[in-house]
């Protein structure tokens, strides 16, 4: 097994399971409602719907640097206003979510191994730092996840 497939499957468990450190993103996020994603358990702090979507936004982010797109992150884009909180939108943004995961293992499958230390971008970081850090970034928030569950 070469690096990008070992990658590969950390970017995958960190997000859909089974995890080593805890709950991956969609373990975090079983069951959850609209009604428990909207909420604010601690004030001040991001929202469960808001992280999921930021981890959406850095994972889409990775996927586009890994293209050869040099991506800056709105403020906007980092955390999303949401501004429908029904049923509906929930299972839309988790959805997208996921199709933004599988879109982002694709092209991590397909990337050349030969690659792996070579910037995503000219001035930015390695192939294998973007794309453990999409790992680790998704275990990071899915821990958060778990903790605002219970507020």
């Amino acid at each position: 097994m070469n690096e990008i497939e070992r990658v590969h499957e950390q970017i995958r468990r960190a997000f859909e399971g089974p995890a080593w450190s805890g709950p991956s993103v969609l373990e975090a996020l079983d069951g959850v409602t609209a009604a428990q994603a909207a909420k604010r358990p601690i004030p001040d702090a991001h929202s469960i719907w808001e992280i999921a979507l930021h981890i959406g936004t850095w994972e889409n982010a990775v996927r586009r640097r890994a293209l050869g797109e040099k991506v800056n992150v709105s403020d906007e884009e980092n955390f999303p206003t949401i501004t429908d909180t029904s049923a509906k939108a929930w299972e839309a943004a988790i959805a997208r979510i996921k199709a933004g995961h599988q879109e982002l293992r694709k092209v991590v499958e397909a990337f050349d191994p030969m690659r792996i230390d070579e910037p995503l971008v000219p001035g930015g970081s390695t192939a294998y730092v973007q794309f453990h850090g999409a790992a680790q970034h998704d275990l990071y928030h899915a821990g958060q996840i778990a903790v605002l569950r219970k507020g």
